[in-house]
Parts: C-alpha cells; structure tokens; sequence
C-alpha cells in the first residue's frame, strides 16, 4: 500500500521529515511518500496555528492523493481530516482521532502527554471524563521542543507524574513524541500501555482498509 504523510510542519531536514514514515514503513510495510505543509516551523500548537495548517492541509492533500492509496495526517490536532475526508474518495486517518481511539480500547483513566498549554481536540472530545491532566511539559509550547534535551526530560517526569495521579494507559497528544521515539522509552520504564499517535494511525489505516476490502460490491 503506498500511503500518503502529510507532516503539519514545516521542515527542510529530510530526516525529521520522513521520520514518521520510516516507523510506518518498518511497522506496517507501507510504502510511504511524507511530505510537510508550507511556512509552518513550529508545527500546530494552539488555535492559531490550527486554523492556518487547515487549507495548507486540504490543498496537500489533493496534490498527493492521486499518487497514494491512502492519507495520514500526522499531526495530534487532526488539522483539516473533516475537509480532506470531503475531498477526496481514498481513506484518511488522523493521528489524533486514532490515537484516542486506541486508548478507549484500554479500561481505566487515559493519562495525556502533550504540550504545555493545550490538549488537541480530537484527544480531549473523544476520551472526555476518561482523561487526566497534569501540567504539560513546562519548557514544550510547540511540537519542535520534544527535539531539545530538556524537552525529553520534562516529558520523562510529566509520564511518570500521570501515573503517580493514576492513568492506566498513556496516550501521546503531540506526534513530537513520535519523531523522538517517546514511546518505548515510556513503556520501558513505566511499565503501561503508551499509545503513539502515527503507530495508532498506521493501525486504524490497516482496520480501515480491511472494513472497505469485506464490503460488498
């Protein structure tokens, strides 16, 4: 399946920009072309940042889905899936949606690791009275920040701070934990279920994919 990444930041390092891809590449054996939207540095991180990825989004998206089975967008917010979703006739799965989706799935109280000042809302709306919060990472205001060594290690302490309140399962609400593989590292050393929010993607992809193949024609 060649699968479509559009990254909702702006970057010229080709690593950080197929990165996700790589992981769904290795994961799920897709064939992944990544590309990020324009003039958007710091990514998504507030309502501001969230309107202006919306079009940059949609208007990527139609220039990649002729060439791709399938669109992920990978960013926690979901920016533009209702749109996509409106305008083109291949599956698409948000990072966001399918990363809560997947924490519903565990019993217990979701624990969200994010940003500091906000939880995207396609998180929020889906786990409800299900989520618990903490303070995010102090010093992580933009989804770039999880890239510095104080990120890493605000995020660290903020894991371990969610599971002291009594999350169950943890679920990453910045698709930043991604690109610094948070993830192992977290069931490593806590001990519970961590759900990365592009991994959750790939999966829900996979699901998708298999509900439209046993439609009948």
């Amino acid at each position: 399946m060649r699968v479509g990444v559009i990254r909702a930041l702006t970057t010229s390092d080709r690593r950080l920009l197929n990165s996700h891809g790589k992981l769904l590449q290795e994961s799920f054996g897709f064939d992944v072309m990544s590309r990020c939207i324009p003039d958007q540095p710091s990514g998504v991180y507030n309502a501001e940042s969230l309107r202006a990825a919306v079009p940059k989004v949609v208007e990527l998206a139609l220039e990649m889905a002729g060439d791709v089975d399938a669109l992920i967008i990978s960013c926690a917010a979901d920016p533009g899936l209702a749109e996509v979703r409106s305008v083109v006739r291949i599956p698409v799965i948000g990072a966001g949606s399918a990363a809560a989706a997947a924490a519903l799935t565990f019993g217990g109280r979701v624990g969200v690791l994010g940003l500091k000042d906000a939880v995207p809302g396609p998180i929020s709306e889906a786990l409800g009275d299900r989520m618990l919060l903490i303070d995010g990472p102090g010093n992580v205001e933009t989804p770039e920040g999880f890239l510095m060594p104080t990120g890493i290690f605000d995020s660290l302490a903020a894991a371990h701070m969610l599971v002291d309140a009594g999350a169950d399962v943890i679920v990453e609400a910045s698709t930043g934990l991604t690109s610094i593989g948070m993830a192992d590292v977290l069931r490593r050393r806590l001990g519970i279920p961590v759900i990365d929010p592009v991994m959750a993607a790939g999966s829900m992809l996979i699901s998708a994919v298999a509900a439209r193949e046993l439609q009948p024609v």
